[in-house]
């Protein structure tokens, strides 16, 4: 059974990718080779600029059952969009229309339910799609991808999870970012979460917001403060208080910062850098020896 690491933060632009792609390497280095990263961020997947030297193994589709009503059968009854619950049927007995917004759709089923005409039936609609990468022999990242215009996150990550092998010793999740029903889904199974922040007011806010959430799904969790030098003091005030677990800091740094624009963050990591990780790794450790 894979140990199940989230590293999600409530705002975008804290780093939360750059601490997931660093962790799965000093991981990989200080505890198990046998670790899988998850891009979960279907809408905008990154974590394969990281990787240039990764191979795409193979592409999964991932597809959603839409229902299609058969007007010869249909009555226009209204019974199929009164039992929805998403508003995705309209039905207007007049003109003889029946129609399904596949957009607003979420696949429950309650409408073949409602149907005594055996009018509905379900097709399968491409809304997505997961792509698997290799260096050398093993998959070291999965990720999900939406197609443009579905608005299906939450379901294209649903069905991600479901193709992840739980023969890894660690599987690491990069999550959206945000406190959304995407975040809620790739959060949900995890044994722990590393919330990703920065000494901001920003950064203050939104990681009361995902913390919040947390204690409402009831899972650990530690924070890691990136960027540590700017800002002002704030997050430290409110994590003393309430007695938050710290996992660690990782300090500003300007060489490192350039590395990340330009895709090269696992190249020649700043001294200080490594240190922090080093530490942070030791942590997930410790947490993983007591589980």
């Amino acid at each position: 059974m894979s140990y199940k690491i989230a590293i999600a933060s409530g705002k975008g632009g804290t780093g939360k990718t750059s601490i997931s792609v660093c962790l799965q390497h000093f991981i990989t280095k200080y505890i198990t080779k046998e670790i899988q990263l998850i891009d979960c961020d279907v809408e905008e997947p990154n974590d394969i600029l990281f990787y240039p030297a990764a191979k795409k193994k193979k592409s999964n589709s991932i597809t959603q059952l839409i229902p299609e009503i058969d007007k010869n059968n249909c009555n226009f009854c209204n019974k199929c969009a009164d039992y929805c619950e998403f508003n995705a049927i309209s039905i207007i007995p007049s003109a003889q229309l029946a129609e399904v917004n596949a957009s607003l759709c979420h696949s429950c089923g309650a409408c073949l339910v409602a149907c005594e005409q055996d009018a509905i039936k379900e097709k399968e609609v491409v809304i997505g799609q997961t792509n698997f990468y290799l260096e050398g022999n093993q998959t070291i990242l999965v990720e999900g991808v939406l197609k443009i215009g579905s608005p299906m996150q939450t379901l294209v990550i649903k069905g991600l999870k479901k193709e992840i092998s739980d023969s890894n010793v660690i599987t690491l999740y990069d999550a959206p970012p945000g406190t959304s029903c995407p975040v809620v889904e790739t959060i949900s199974d995890t044994n722990y979460i590393i919330l990703v922040t920065e000494p901001t007011p920003f950064g203050l806010h939104d990681l009361k917001l995902m913390i919040a959430l947390i204690k409402e799904i009831k899972i650990p969790f530690g924070v890691i403060i990136n960027k540590a030098g700017l800002g002002n003091n704030e997050i430290y005030d409110y994590m003393e208080t309430e007695q938050f677990e710290l996992l660690g800091e990782i300090p500003f740094d300007q060489d490192f910062a350039t590395k990340y624009a330009k895709g090269d963050l696992l190249k020649d990591i700043p001294q200080k850098i490594s240190d922090s990780f080093y530490k942070i790794t030791n942590q997930i450790k410790k947490r993983m020896s007591l589980c």
